[in-house]
């Protein structure tokens, strides 16, 4: 049998912190059956044509970090960059790039709602930043720029159209249906059709007194049919207690909430599962270690772990805090496993870390990881799981080749070096505070572009939707016989994708007279080398204001640099 980790403190936890009670109803233990619970309670589903649902449920392709385009829910009028941070069934978790990990929200796969990049941009529209944006505004561009260069964007075939809304409400008095619980949107509980107010349902759910309910229109994309978790794969929570006292069930999430200090009578907000990045991270946690970790899919999985599962997961995760990405690991290890207790037994719980879950033995299981107190730990950590779950490290702090199926366990010197470089260490690093790291494998179609030409060549490629440019303006201008550029000064000699927001402004003074009255605006929307490379002629008139002539003149030293 697997060995169990070691920890000092061995105490489980009986629930998680979800403020729902520690003990499904005796009667709901296991498998909720509808089928049984009909018969019980003498109800009838409510027919599928009520729903605003497809009938065969959309696939879901979606991973974990893609990136797409999503409406703000707290400002509809805006269209956002968001990233796939969660998945289950048919459901996709986003956060909106630039927000925080308060505000984080669930869309079906084939909602109007989510579009693929470039969309917004080919309707005449722009992206805008998130209600809440915690940057200043000027610097959106760029961060827009930063974001999407090297991201993983989601593909438009998997993007489904959304259904058709039913004629009318059909709805009666007394149906069951499926709904999410709107103050816990994770979770899809058992409902009745409470009311109807034209064209408006009222939602009550099973078990909890009313504390929960709401009104929503007939056509809600928050409703389903019996059977609807079922279908996705959604874990369906059973019904509750109609005696249970309601303080026994707390929400974890609030709309819009007013942030407060957690106490043991109040649950914290659902965040165990789900990354940070360096831009959404609050200022409060600017110390905390952040971290990528990367998974290697191509190595032996030994007794207990499916090698389809394993290849179905994300390449990488994180980068978030340590303490989530340890999280986010484990589970991936708990739900790739043949048998989900083998990989429980192999911890024991530890005090103030993300929790884990498991199901075995025809039961939900919980466990509080240890706190992480820095990134070797999470390494070892992973290390020594693998090792009793008997398969190659899967965990390492550098994206895997196809081919490459082991990694040295040993080297956690330089994989500290390699994680503290990324690290995040507080507002006294500027512009750089905000630059994410992304390191995950490039598209298969571009594996054979050398790693020195992606800076300006990504953004080409991954964001040809969102900006027409000429292909290569340097060669317009010289075709035009303007020769009066001076030939491209470097600060110190160095290579432009080390300088900073002061050697770019620098730059720009000294190529051309002309251009040295906009240096300025270099310095307000935070531009260092890297992000020079990355601008086109489009973007800085947009986003920076400049006029044809001095964006064009631009592009051309631009090319010139990365030709150079």
């Amino acid at each position: 049998a697997p060995i169990a980790i070691e920890w000092k403190d061995a105490r489980r936890i009986k629930h998680a912190r979800s403020g729902r009670p520690s003990r499904v109803p005796s009667q709901y233990q296991g498998h909720f059956s509808w089928e049984k619970y009909l018969k019980e309670t003498g109800a009838i589903a409510a027919p599928s044509s009520c729903f605003r649902q497809s009938l065969t449920p959309p696939l879901n392709e979606f991973k974990a970090g893609m990136k797409l385009e999503a409406q703000d829910p707290r400002n509809t009028t805006s269209t956002c960059i968001a990233t796939v941070v969660g998945l289950t069934g048919s459901r996709l978790r986003l956060r909106l790039d630039g927000s925080d990990n308060k505000n984080d929200f669930w869309r079906l796969v084939d909602s109007s709602e989510i579009q693929p990049i470039g969309n917004c941009e080919k309707n005449g529209g722009m992206l805008q930043p998130p209600l809440g944006f915690r940057l200043n505004a000027s610097s959106w561009p760029m961060f827009l720029l930063k974001t999407l260069n090297g991201a993983e964007m989601a593909p438009s075939r998997i993007f489904h159209k959304e259904p058709p809304a039913p004629e009318q409400n059909s709805f009666q008095v007394g149906m069951k249906l499926e709904a999410v619980d709107r103050k816990n949107p994770h979770f899809i509980c058992p409902a009745t059709v409470g009311a109807l107010r034209g064209v408006e349902v009222l939602v009550t759910f099973d078990g909890w007194r009313g504390a929960f309910d709401y009104y929503c229109r007939y056509d809600s994309r928050d409703i389903f049919p019996v059977g609807w978790c079922t279908l996705t794969g959604d874990n369906l929570q059973p019904p509750g207690t109609k005696g249970l006292d309601l303080n026994s069930r707390k929400p974890r999430v609030v709309p819009n909430p007013v942030p407060t200090s957690p106490t043991s009578s109040t649950p914290e907000p659902d965040t165990s599962t789900v990354p940070l990045d360096n831009a959404t991270i609050p200022n409060s946690a600017l110390q905390a270690p952040t971290v990528c970790v990367y998974l290697n899919k191509y190595g032996k999985v030994g007794p207990h772990l499916d090698l389809r599962r394993i290849q179905q997961l994300p390449d990488h995760f994180g980068p978030g805090r340590a303490s989530s990405v340890l999280q986010q690991c484990v589970q991936a290890c708990v739900d790739s496993a043949h048998n989900q207790g083998t990989v429980f037994s192999c911890l024991k719980s530890g005090q103030g870390g993300e929790v884990i879950s498991a199901y075995f033995d025809q039961q939900q299981h919980t466990l509080t990881l240890p706190t992480v107190s820095s990134v070797t730990y999470v390494l070892r950590f992973l290390e020594k799981l693998c090792h009793n779950l008997h398969c190659d490290p899967l965990f390492g702090s550098q994206p895997v080749a196809r081919g490459g199926l082991h990694y040295d366990s040993h080297t956690y010197t330089a994989e500290r070096r390699t994680f503290g470089d990324s690290l995040t260490t507080g507002p006294g690093r500027g512009n750089k505070r905000f630059l994410l790291d992304y390191n995950s494998p490039l598209p298969q179609k571009l594996a054979k572009i050398s790693r020195h030409s992606t800076d300006g060549m990504l953004l080409l490629l991954l964001l040809s939707t969102l900006v027409n440019v000429p292909m290569d303006l340097s060669l317009c201008l010289e075709l035009s016989g303007s020769g009066s550029f001076r030939e491209n000064p470097r600060p110190g000699g160095q290579d432009p994708n080390l300088w900073t927001v002061e050697d770019v402004m620098q730059y720009i003074r000294d190529i051309d007279p002309v251009l040295a009255p906009h240096a300025d605006l270099f310095r307000k929307h935070e531009i260092d080398g890297k992000a020079l490379l990355l601008l086109r002629s489009d973007m800085m008139m947009k986003y920076m204001g400049l006029k044809l002539g001095p964006a064009l003149k631009l592009t051309f030293h631009i090319d010139k640099l990365k030709r150079a």
